[in-house]
């Protein structure tokens, strides 16, 4: 008996810990969120209106397309983790018809706005339930939302070669 009441008693106390480290971790989250935002936005500012259209070769993505592509990420991704319903269709955004720096700098910060906001949404004991995304993988939540992270620097950090061949400069690293 003494036994059983130890294993509950430890198991009470991983929960606690593991409450008080996800809620540690949306707060930092939340801040990655919004330095990757701005950072993002840099990027989206350093590309000419003119060369949004840009593709490094015909069977990629157009520097437009590549970040649509990134804001697609963001709603799916992070609704699928947070369990709440996207705002924008899987998709929709990279198939938007307006692909205008304006168009794409709002439907990219409007992204990072919903992520955001579903993180700061999420209470902490959510991070740590688990969730299978895209019907394959099994991950808790705030790894879910972690995915989602790596998702959108994966594809911000492809348009450095984008700005680049379009002759442009692209923003300094941005850790911190």
């Amino acid at each position: 008996m003494k036994s059983k009441h130890f294993f509950a008693t430890v198991m009470m106390l991983m929960g606690f810990i593991t409450i008080g480290k996800a809620q540690m971790t949306a707060d930092d989250m939340v801040k990655d969120w919004e330095r990757a935002k701005a950072y993002t936005k840099e990027y989206l500012d350093a590309m000419p209106a003119d060369k949004y259209g840009f593709k490094p070769t015909p069977e990629m993505r157009s520097f437009a397309e590549q970040m649509l592509h990134l804001t697609d990420g963001n709603y799916g991704i992070a609704a699928a983790a947070a369990g709440v319903q996207s705002p924008v269709g899987m998709g929709a955004s990279e198939k938007s018809a307006d692909k205008s720096k304006e168009s794409v700098t709002k439907q990219v910060m409007d992204s990072y706005d919903f992520v955001i906001k579903t993180i700061k949404g999420m209470k902490p004991a959510q991070m740590g339930e688990e969730v299978k995304l895209f019907d394959r993988f099994l991950l808790t939540r705030y790894q879910a939302m972690d995915k989602v992270f790596e998702h959108q620097t994966h594809h911000r950090g492809q348009c450095t070669v984008y700005i680049r061949l379009a002759g442009g400069t692209p923003p300094q690293e941005k850790l911190f």
